[in-house]
């Protein structure tokens, strides 16, 4: 974990997002707290995680996700040199 994040408001953040029971609130408290543009970014980065992990090449993945080059690369170097979140979301997620 970066310690430069680290702060109590940080922690109530994520405290409340554990607090959300199902979708339904998840979709309540983030309609409230990010705008549109922030949470589709969000939800394309994750997409794009997805996708990387799942071996599709950045030229299907930008045409299937909206997403530039430079962010699917982003989420590639996070993917592998990151604090492994995005792993923990994918391996319990995986369908």
């Amino acid at each position: 974990m970066d310690e430069r994040l680290k702060s109590p408001a940080v922690d109530y953040l994520f405290e409340a997002i554990l607090s959300l029971k199902d979708e339904d609130e998840c979709y309540q408290f983030f309609e409230d707290v990010c705008t549109i543009a922030e949470l589709k970014s969000i939800s394309q980065r994750l997409d794009v995680a997805r996708k990387l992990d799942a071996g599709e090449s950045y030229s299907v993945i930008a045409g299937s996700t909206g997403a530039s080059t430079a962010t699917i690369s982003r989420v590639k170097r996070y993917l592998s040199y990151g604090a492994d979140g995005y792993r923990i979301v994918l391996d319990r997620t995986k369908v």
